[in-house]
């Protein structure tokens, strides 16, 4: 799918996002009416919803199936943010995280050349498995930074991006980004996708990436237990 058409098709893009995320974790997708749904084996072992600016009978529908386990995870994607913290709370889900933005870029911009390390005490080492392309930074024994990257229909989903902490304010960010953009040129990819967190919007807002839409997660349990865009 080109870069313009997913810029203007956000549904379409959620699809292809759900897709890649999915497949770099290794978890099982479905459709939940026409929005799709993966089951996070490792960490809930629940499933988790996704849409993009559902009508109130689809989150209605999508609430319904949410309340039917509390590991089960809704996750909106809108710019609407009133609209759908009214409607959550209408139907008894709590929202645990509103920080994260869904980001893109035009993989035209990037490069696609490996990039080196300034510091000898660190070391790249890339590898690949299941059409999951990996990258890690490691001091000695110690990981500093990690990352990994799952292409689908020309899109590369960039997912797990860190910086430990020892690590960080030493541009191993953009590193790891740089490294698995060269290993993403290794397909015909023409965007990026990924999900930010708050710490994350402002490195890749600096490597050229745009906003696409905010990202509301929500579920049954109590909103002091658990911020769910660590889960």
């Amino acid at each position: 799918m080109s870069h313009d058409a997913l810029v203007e098709d956000i549904t379409q893009l959620l699809d292809v996002w759900v897709a890649g995320w999915a497949g770099s974790r290794g978890y099982e997708t479905q459709r939940e009416g026409r929005f799709p749904a993966a089951l996070r084996a490792d960490k809930t072992g629940e499933w988790e919803y996704f849409a993009h600016d559902p009508s109130e009978a689809e989150f209605a529908a999508l609430a319904a199936k949410t309340a039917e386990a509390e590991s089960r995870i809704l996750t909106i994607l809108t710019n609407d943010v009133a609209r759908y913290t009214e409607l959550a709370r209408q139907h008894r889900l709590n929202i645990t995280s509103d920080s994260q933005t869904m980001m893109i870029v035009d993989m035209r911009t990037q490069d696609a050349e490996d990039p080196w390390l300034s510091d000898d005490d660190l070391k790249l080492k890339t590898s690949s498995k299941k059409g999951v392309h990996y990258a890690v930074v490691r001091a000695g024994d110690e990981v500093a930074a990690s990352g990994q990257v799952f292409v689908v229909k020309q899109t590369a989903v960039f997912d797990k991006i860190v910086t430990e902490p020892n690590f960080q304010r030493r541009g191993l960010g953009s590193f790891i980004m740089k490294a698995l953009a060269a290993k993403a040129f290794e397909h015909d990819v023409e965007s990026g996708l990924l999900l930010a967190s708050l710490d994350g919007q402002h490195l890749y807002s600096h490597l050229g990436w745009k906003d696409v839409s905010q990202v509301l997660m929500m579920s049954t349990k109590p909103i002091e237990e658990t911020d769910l865009s660590l889960a």
